[in-house]
């Protein structure tokens, strides 16, 4: 059976913020100049070549524009403006600084607003193959007094808080000793509360995700159900 994976998922994170809604990413590569050292000594008639610099590539991104995505979209272009060497990390273990080198959008009668950024990389791409340190004690907690199931622990990314019937909304307080800490794709500081989470109508659950992400590490990801007790 193989043992490919589906691109559907995949994300692209500038600065520890999810680029909104792309469509397309990549190739994401590596290449290396040639360096032709063929002599009077060669034999065979052959050409002679060592490898020479290596470079990180060009990497090409599209998909829907969202004129509100400030941290992700709009961000490329505050780079692009800032000449900035910005970190970019793909959720499939790859970890580079790149510059962005081109951003453009495009519309078309018939068709949604779309954009394209060209990313360029400096230095060398890492393959994030260890896993960030993620939340530590005490995790998480919630405000409104929240009951949080099971009891933090380091090996648990998924907890149920139950709220009561009156609690119309809440923020969750991550806490991590390294990398960056998003609560629903917004960056939260460790120890500091997350923007304001709606919960919805009673007996229902709202579903968040806290990831936290080390540059050259692959992410880890709590999800958080929020129940609001039935009326």
């Amino acid at each position: 059976m193989t043992s490919a994976i589906a691109a559907l998922g995949v994300l692209l994170k500038r600065d520890g913020n999810t680029i909104a809604e792309l469509s397309h990413i990549g190739p994401v590569g590596k290449t290396r100049d040639q360096i032709d050292v063929t002599n009077l000594n060669t034999s065979g008639g052959y050409k002679e070549f060592i490898g020479g610099m290596r470079d990180g590539g060009l990497v090409a991104i599209a998909g829907n524009f969202i004129a509100g995505d400030t941290n992700g979209q709009i961000g490329l272009q505050t780079d692009f403006d800032g000449e900035t060497a910005q970190s970019f990390v793909l959720n499939v273990h790859v970890a580079v600084i790149a510059v962005v080198t081109k951003f453009k959008t495009d519309f078309t009668v018939g068709s949604q607003v779309t954009f394209a950024a060209e990313l360029k990389i400096t230095g060398q791409p890492v393959l994030a193959v260890t896993a960030s340190t993620g939340l530590t004690t005490p995790f998480f907690s919630v405000s409104q007094s929240g009951v949080i199931v099971p009891a933090a622990a380091g090996d648990v990314y998924e907890y149920v808080v139950t709220f009561l019937t009156g609690v119309t909304s809440h923020t969750i307080t991550p806490t991590a000793a390294a990398g960056v800490i998003t609560v629903n794709d917004s960056v939260v500081s460790t120890g500091n509360p997350s923007s304001a989470i709606t919960l919805g109508a009673a007996g229902s659950i709202t579903t968040s995700t806290i990831v936290v992400t080390e540059t050259g590490k692959t992410a880890k990801t709590y999800t958080v159900h929020s129940v609001r007790a039935a009326s």
